[in-house]
């Protein structure tokens, strides 16, 4: 290891120091968070569910009209389980590099280039009637794409242990936002012709029935772009500056700590220790098994009832899809600072990832029901239990990234240790989609265990996701 790269005990002495214990030197009122910044950040973080979620609620009615499937509705979930899993393939492929950039480049130019891809992508998923030309724009959209990992650096650099907690609660409850508006969007706008045929008349709309959402997400990406490009300011902290520091944002001021200064990015092959790898194994777990809900709710929801789903329509997809959104909202800005705070980070995770269980266990409950008795108020229950329950499990994404966070050997490094985990994220990403919608199409065309069998699989990935949790340190910046 070069002598640019800090010694193990620098390593946890910086952790400890500067990315998290700074709160308990004698700091114990919380520091207010630079609201405008952190605003922007925000603003930047509803592009990529919005985008991506939009697609939802009529992506298996898209994949039907290509008639890829040769009539057959079973064979709808390999495709858009397909289509669905490229952004996160071909995000794995970069996002890492795209991070390690932004440790010495800066965060804003590669924030930037994402946003562009993005907007660039959108429209050309809008105007593709071909499945080639699907997965071309998907593919743009995760090659181009690393701004997650950087968003979270970021989120990183304008927090301290005083208000990480409220900072990262924030991250969850932006993506929650816009995985409300992303599938209103999808489900309420596409074929406009048919809906709004004296606004949207004309060939080309019979044509691209799905070009307006797209076009819509594509518009709201050039908004952040701009946004960005003119009022986020860039937070990486510069190497050769004065020892301590502060930057003016949004009236308060950011102090970059003392050791945070001079040191470098460290190499890869120093992130793969313990105190590294085991949040980074945890995000990839919960990634996981979340990314297979998320897949499945859409199809499950537009199945037929017979075949093992509910038949819902893609507005009303969009919409119940929306309320998860609006649920997380309120849940997370209200209870999730002071449920770590009360309980601690650890606590406050195990629990919430043990969420997943009753979720799986809920599909084929619901499906059962209505079989038995139709659409009917129950039916409606264990929807809405399902969804308060989503909201909880969405809560162990705000604590794993506090792990993750306090892990990164420097702040200059933040992005290298957020890269690699979220590189973790996409790869498990990539093929969570098209394996859980495969496994539910097989386990349906097969009748595996009653055509159950894909939620007894995950049932049993969950359990073995708890285990994983008891590996985690006591608290953040601690030793597992």
């Amino acid at each position: 290891m070069s002598s640019a790269v800090p010694s193990d005990s620098d390593i946890v002495a910086n952790e400890r120091t500067a990315l998290l214990d700074a709160g308990q030197q004698g700091q114990k009122k919380a520091s207010p968070l630079p609201k405008l910044q952190i605003g922007i950040l925000l603003l930047t973080l509803l592009v990529e569910p919005i985008a991506s979620q939009s697609i939802y609620p009529y992506i298996n009615q898209l994949v039907s009209e290509l008639d890829i499937t040769g009539g057959d509705e079973r064979k709808v979930g390999y495709y858009a389980g397909l289509i669905e899993s490229l952004f996160f393939a071909t995000q794995a492929l970069t996002i890492l590099q795209w991070s390690r950039t932004s440790d010495r480049v800066g965060r804003k130019p590669v924030l930037l280039l994402g946003i562009f891809g993005l907007s660039l992508s959108m429209l050309c998923f809008g105007l593709s009637r071909t499945l080639p030309g699907l997965i071309l724009s998907r593919c743009i959209t995760g090659a181009l794409n690393g701004n997650i990992g950087v968003m979270k650096s970021m989120m990183g650099e304008l927090t301290d242990s005083t208000n990480m907690a409220q900072g990262f609660a924030l991250m969850p409850l932006a993506f929650s936002l816009g995985a409300t508006i992303g599938p209103m969007i999808g489900g309420a706008l596409e074929h406009p012709q048919q809906r709004f045929p004296n606004i949207f008349p004309g060939a080309f709309w019979s044509e691209f029935p799905y070009f307006l959402p797209s076009a819509i997400a594509a518009a709201f990406s050039i908004t952040c772009f701009l946004t960005i490009l003119f009022f986020l300011k860039e937070t990486l902290p510069r190497q050769q500056t004065q020892e301590k520091s502060e930057s003016a944002l949004d009236g308060e001021a950011l102090t970059v700590p003392q050791n945070a200064i001079g040191d470098s990015p460290v190499s890869i092959r120093s992130l793969f220790v313990p105190s590294v790898l085991i949040p980074v194994a945890n995000y990839g777990c919960i990634a996981t098994l979340e990314i297979a809900m998320f897949a499945l709710q859409p199809l499950f929801y537009s199945t037929p009832i017979e075949l093992g789903g509910l038949g819902f329509d893609p507005i009303t997809i969009g919409l119940w899809m929306g309320a998860f959104g609006i649920a997380n909202c309120t849940l997370q800005t209200t209870i999730f600072a002071p449920l770590v705070n009360r309980f601690g980070v650890r606590t406050v995770f195990r629990v919430c990832a043990g969420a997943f269980i009753p979720i799986f266990a809920l599909f084929p409950i619901t499906n059962i029901i209505a079989r038995q008795y139709g659409i009917n108020w129950l039916v409606w229950f264990l929807l809405t239990c399902s969804l308060l329950l989503s909201v909880f499990m969405d809560m162990t994404f705000g604590c794993i990234l506090m792990f993750i966070t306090a892990a990164a050997p420097n702040k200059r490094s933040l992005g290298a240790t957020n890269g690699l985990a979220q590189m973790t994220a996409s790869i498990v990403r990539a093929f969570g989609p098209a394996t859980s919608t495969s496994m539910f199409a097989y386990s349906v065309q097969h009748k595996l265990m009653g055509g159950y069998a894909v939620y007894v699989v995950l049932v049993a990935m969950s359990v073995f996701a708890m285990k994983i949790t008891a590996k985690l340190p006591t608290s953040p910046g601690r030793k597992a």
